[in-house]
């Protein structure tokens, strides 16, 4: 008679494996096994051209399956990365789930068929959805710690709430939840990484780093991506980290060095970092081929640990399982992916109208009526800047809705707070001081200063929006976004959409933006919100004044997307901008603009700064020609109010679009093209631009004033335009 796991009768105890008994040794292998032919029937089916791309777990089973086997799914919450196929089974997907995902199946429950197959995900298991991109999953694994964290210590905050974001988030933490993700060696060299384990670092963070290290990235070896060929001699000085180093193919070591790890992160003490040694016996992924760039021998010492093999050998020689034994649990599993497979393979395609489903909230619209609300200013109606009601909108939110964080780099008002308590500082509050005061009102905890290193912001800040707050990061100058367009474009703007809805991400990134500054140069004074409205999944917001910066930035803040909340600099304390204090439920829809003025002869499409110029130049014309020029402030960048424009140059037949940003590819561009082709037969005059020059903005102001669009120069593009 052949052992099973119900029959084992080993006389060695769990103490003897690490805490594992000989039923849980023989699941073990179950799951090792079940991910391996998992992989080979996705390789079958790519070479039979049934699925379209193949990356495998293959050699890193034992290491998973520990790690799946020390956590709890739909407790601990799980970031991980292409790889991670056993985890995934052992937290509970099922052969058919990532099948599904193979063949892109509209039943695809990880992404209705939008991510490639091993892109794990399930909201029930707290599986996140994962991207391609390397390391930035670090960062968000940060995130979801901090998240877990900070409803601990302020469960009230994850009260539901109708009328915003809350109400469609649900809130599940544990006060002694870890946070896992995993990482292969060679993208231990990205600079997320590095991010991601300062501030676990420095926060105490429960998260559980994984490096699974097979000691290949693609085709280059560890030795030239890490310095001394191992990620554990780099990363020994950090403090508050358990560490571990283990041989990844031995699933009792594994086990025993990750359960240690987990219970360091559960007691508070700090993260962890577990660094198995895999192997890795299938090439990269279907696409590569390893035999170009490993030698024969190298592949057959590789092909002595593998883990399967090793397991396999080790229940025998326990006398856990015999060879019949392991025979029939083999034959369930092969049988159990054969049905899995037939299954995937007719199951139906995603249809064609979905394309677009979940690309931006479908239960809460930023452009919805819900968002329009009047004005309701108190008995003080002195006018305050726009830096002023910016500030005020953010105090007003946070003191209605506890998810609220601000964090970003010189934000707080200090960081040692022990001044501010004693009233010894008056605190900073940003470099422009539109955060002042917040830290002061609502605690370190909810307004503080994060590293300098942008991607570490948006990264933690996607995190924390998947388990249910609201970021509302800053980003100190737009010129320096750029470290953390990666997180933006490749995770934040499609975090609903790849995982078909099942997560999301609604924070705020505020962002000062633009010249007209005397002195700004280069790295203070650029624009670019054309690369940002060329995202799909981000919303882009770009008021000219107080009214609607408060009121817009309240509906970014309440709204289920994703905003990229831009504020022109000069505009911050500019008095042509100010407004009254409008109350605290004062809201603007996002694609609807504002005729700044009316006027029958052409229309001036534009917004941010250039708003004030262009109604400089419009009055001059009509004082000086009798021409009268509506002037459209667009405010809303994405989505834009194309109804206005329409309607507008059908009524004058003439329009110019004016913006700050470099004329070629800009955001006009577009407005222009559509213009021209829905518009035509309405024009009597070909559609104009006026931008800034195809350069960067220079220190010196002479310059500055040439390469930005001035009032001279907008003025006689309405008078050419209008003569023609």
């Amino acid at each position: 008679m052949p052992r099973n796991a119900a029959a084992a009768t080993s006389s060695k105890k769990a103490s003897d494996y690490g805490g594992l008994s000989p039923q849980q040794l023989v699941e073990f292998y179950r799951y090792m096994y079940l991910s391996r032919r998992i992989d080979d029937r996705e390789i079958l089916l790519k070479r039979q051209q049934k699925i379209f791309f193949q990356i495998s777990c293959a050699g890193h089973e034992a290491l998973q399956v520990a790690a799946g086997f020390a956590l709890k799914p739909g407790y601990d919450w799980f970031v991980p990365y292409y790889r991670d196929r056993a985890i995934s089974l052992v937290l509970g997907q099922t052969a058919e789930d990532q099948l599904l995902q193979a063949v892109g199946a509209a039943t695809d429950p990880q992404s209705g068929g939008r991510q490639m197959p091993s892109h794990w995900t399930s909201k029930k298991l707290h599986i996140v959805s994962p991207s391609s991109a390397t390391a930035t999953q670090c960062l968000h694994a940060v995130g979801v710690a901090e998240a877990g964290r900070y409803f601990s210590q302020r469960p009230d905050a994850a009260k539901k709430a109708d009328g915003d974001y809350r109400q469609f988030k649900d809130v599940i933490f544990y006060n002694d939840e870890v946070a896992y993700t995993s990482i292969g060696e060679g993208s231990t060299s990205q600079g997320e990484f590095w991010e991601s384990l300062n501030t676990a670092s420095n926060n105490k963070l429960p998260v559980l780093f994984l490096v699974e290290d097979n000691g290949y990235a693609i085709s280059t070896p560890v030795e030239c991506n890490t310095p001394g060929g191992n990620i554990s001699h780099l990363v020994a000085n950090f403090p508050n980290f358990f560490f571990a180093e283990v041989d990844g193919t031995d699933a009792v070591a594994s086990y025993k060095a990750l359960t240690e790890a987990v219970a360091y992160c559960r007691s508070g003490k700090g993260p962890a970092l577990v660094h198995g040694h895999v192997i890795r016996p299938y090439s990269h992924s279907l696409s590569d081929d390893e035999r170009a760039y490993r030698t024969a021998a190298e592949l057959e010492a590789d092909a002595l640990r593998d883990p399967i093999a090793r397991m396999q050998a080790f229940l025998i020689q326990e006398g856990i399982l015999d060879q019949e034994g392991v025979t029939v649990l083999e034959k369930k599993v092969d049988a159990e992916v054969q049905r899995a497979a037939d299954a995937a393979l007719t199951a139906p395609i995603p249809a064609e109208d979905s394309i677009l489903v979940h690309q931006y909230s479908e239960d809460l619209k930023p452009t919805a009526d819900v968002f329009s609300t009047e004005a309701r200013p108190g008995a003080d109606t002195t006018e305050r800047t726009m830096a002023d009601l910016i500030n005020a909108c953010l105090h007003d939110e946070m003191r209605r809705d506890e998810r609220i964080l601000v964090f970003g780099e010189d934000v707080a008002d200090v960081s040692r707070e022990e001044g501010l308590r004693k009233g010894e500082l008056k605190g900073k509050g940003g470099v422009f001081k539109l955060t002042h005061g917040l830290q002061k009102e609502f605690g370190g905890d909810r307004c503080f200063n994060s590293p300098l290193a942008e991607a570490n912001i948006v990264g933690r800040g996607i995190g924390m929006a998947v388990r249910g707050l609201k970021p509302v990061v800053e980003i100190q100058f737009f010129d320096y976004i750029w470290p953390a367009v990666h997180q933006m474009r490749n995770e934040l703007s499609v975090m609903r959409w790849r995982s078909n809805g099942t997560f999301s991400s609604p924070m705020v990134i505020r962002c000062p933006i633009g010249g007209y500054l005397t002195g700004g140069s280069i790295y203070h004074s650029q624009s670019g919100e054309s690369i940002f409205t060329h995202t799909p999944g981000i919303r882009v917001v770009m008021p000219s004044n107080a009214l609607d910066a408060n009121g817009l930035l309240r509906t970014a803040i309440r709204c289920d997307d994703p905003v990229l909340f831009l504020e022109h600099k000069r505009l911050y304390r500019e008095p042509i901008s100010k407004g009254v204090y409008p109350g605290p439920e004062y809201m603007i829809p996002f694609g609807k603009a504002k005729i700044v003025k009316p006027g029958k002869h052409l229309t001036v499409v534009t917004y941010g700064a250039v708003v004030p110029r262009t109604l400089q130049a419009a009055a001059r014309l009509e004082r000086e020609t009798g021409v009268s020029a509506e002037v459209i402030d667009l405010r809303s960048l994405s989505p834009y109010d194309w109804e206005a424009i329409a309607e507008s140059v059908r009524k004058t037949s003439r329009v110019l679009i004016a913006h700050e940003d470099m004329i070629s590819w800009g955001y006009g561009a577009e407005i222009a093209a559509r213009i021209a082709d829905e518009l035509f037969h309405d024009l009597d005059a070909p559609v104009r631009r006026v931008a800034g020059m195809d350069t960067f903005v220079a220190y010196q102001p002479v310059l500055e004033d040439i390469i930005l669009p001035q009032p001279e120069k907008i003025y006689a593009a309405m008078k050419d335009l209008a003569e023609f």
